[in-house]
C-alpha cells in the first residue's frame, strides 16, 4: 500500500540543514514496493495486463498479472521520488558532484524470489550516476556485490579501506568509458542462513551458492527442512499476496517450486533459463559442471572461513532472532494450544453431561 511519506520533502529538509559545501551521505529508503498492495491499482492507474511479463517461476494467470501490475505501480511511485531528489540536487548545483546509487536489497516480493537463493532473488537493479565521472548510457556486465559499495565510498573520498573490508572498490568500473565486461568480475558467492521465522526452534534454511556467467549452483545444507517455513506457519518466509494464495490453491508444479522441500543441489543453466526455474542437478549432461561448481564454491567458502564450509555451521542456529515473533513457530504453537484450551473450556464436563442425561431420562419417562 502506497505510503504517505513525502520522501522528497524529507530530502529537501536534510539539504536545508546541511552546512554549505560539507560532504554528505543520505540514504533514501522507501516503503514501496513492500506488501501489501491496493488490489487492481495497476489496472486502475494505467497498467495493461497483456503487457505484463510473467516470470517462468510463476503461472501465467490474470491474478498473477494483476499482482505484478500492482507491484509495478509501487515501483513507479518510488521512482518518482528519486526523480524529485535529483531535481533538488540540480537546483542547488550539487547534482554533477554527487554520486547517486539506486539499488535494492532483494528481489520482488513474490514466491520463489524474495528471501530465496534463486537468480531473481539476488539479481538486483543497480543504476549509478556521478556527473562527468561516469560516462552515461553504459551497461556493465561485471558482477557487483552490495559489499563493494563501502570500499568504493572510501576510495573516492581519498580514504584507505578498513582491514575488515573483504571486497573491492568499483571506482575503476565507474570511471571506465567501456560497457560489457571490464574487470571480468565473473563469479559471485551468495549465502543465506535465516531470513525469517516459521520453523521449530527458529531454525533457518542455510544455503550457499555460486554464480558464474553461465551457471548458478545452489547447495541446500538442510533439505530436510521446509525451504520457506513450515506449512502450518503458512510458509512465512514468503509475503502474503494474491499470487501466494493462488499457488496454495492450485498446488502442483508452481506450488512445489516455491514452497516444497528442495534437493540438496540445484544447478541452473542461465544461458537457456535466465530466471533459474529448471533444476539440472540430476541431468547427467551437466554432472561435470555441477562437480566443478561445487568444488569451486567450497574452496571459496573455506577461503572466506565460512563456518558452513569448516564444519561449524550449527553455530548459526544458536543466534537468537531479535525482531518480532509474529511469524514464529512457537507463536503458531501457542495459538493452537489456546484454541484447544478454549474448546475444552466451553465443552460440557462429565458432571454436566450426566445432569443433561438425567434430565433427558426424566423427560422421556414423563412423555411416556
Amino acid at each position: 500500500m502506497i505510503n504517505r511519506n513525502d520522501y522528497g520533502k524529507n530530502f529537501d529538509a536534510f539539504l536545508q540543514k546541511r552546512e554549505a559545501g560539507k560532504p554528505f551521505c543520505f540514504w533514501m529508503g522507501f516503503h514501496e514496493p513492500h506488501r501489501v498492495y491496493e488490489p487492481n491499482s495497476g489496472v486502475r492507474l494505467g497498467e495493461k495486463l497483456p503487457d505484463v511479463t510473467v516470470p517462468s517461476c510463476l503461472p501465467d494467470t490474470a491474478i498473477v498479472r494483476g499482482d505484478l501490475a500492482d507491484y509495478a505501480i509501487e515501483v513507479e511511485w518510488a521512482d518518482a521520488f528519486i526523480g524529485k531528489a535529483l531535481a533538488s540536487l540540480e537546483v542547488r548545483g550539487e547534482l554533477e558532484n554527487t554520486l547517486v546509487i539506486v539499488t535494492s536489497d532483494h528481489g520482488m516480493p513474490f514466491p520463489y524470489v524474495k528471501g530465496q537463493i534463486h537468480a531473481d532473488g539476488f539479481r538486483l537493479p543497480l543504476a549509478m550516476r556521478w556527473g562527468k565521472a561516469i560516462k552515461p548510457g553504459r551497461v556493465v556486465e561485471d558482477f557487483i556485490k552490495v559489499r563493494d559499495f563501502a570500499p568504493t565510498y572510501l576510495e573516492i573520498a581519498g580514504l584507505a579501506p578498513h582491514p575488515q573490508i573483504t571486497d573491492r572498490s568499483l571506482a575503476t568500473l565507474l570511471r571506465s568509458p567501456q560497457s560489457g565486461w571490464i574487470e571480468n568480475r565473473s563469479e559471485m558467492l551468495v549465502g543465506k542462513e535465516r531470513h525469517d521465522l516459521g520453523r521449530p526452534n527458529d531454525l533457518g534454511y542455510p544455503v550457499r551458492a555460486l554464480q558464474t556467467k553461465d551457471f548458478l549452483y545452489v547447495h541446500n545444507f538442510h533439505p530436510d527442512r521446509w525451504s520457506v517455513g513450515n506449512p502450518e506457519t503458512d510458509f512465512s518466509n514468503c509475503d502474503p499476496s494474491p499470487t501466494k494464495e493462488l499457488l496454495k490453491t492450485l498446488g502442483g508444479h508452481f506450488y512445489e517450486l516455491s514452497f516444497g522441500k528442495r534437493l540438496p543441489d540445484e544447478l541452473y543453466d542461465l544461458r537457456r533459463d535466465p530466471e533459474g526455474a529448471i533444476n539440472l542437478a540430476h541431468d547427467l549432461a551437466y554432472a561435470r559442471t555441477l562437480q566443478t561448481m561445487r568444488a569451486r564454491m567450497m574452496a571459496l567458502l573455506v577461503e572466506e572461513k565460512d563456518p558452513r564450509a569448516l564444519g561449524n555451521g550449527a553455530i548459526f542456529d544458536t543466534y537468537r532472532y531479535a525482531a518480532g515473533r509474529q511469524k514464529s513457530y512457537d507463536t503458531w504453537l501457542k495459538a493452537q494450544e489456546e484454541k484447544i484450551a478454549g474448546t475444552a473450556s466451553t465443552a460440557p464436563g462429565p458432571a454436566e453431561n450426566a445432569k443433561k442425561g438425567g434430565k433427558k431420562k426424566q423427560a422421556t419417562a414423563k412423555d411416556n
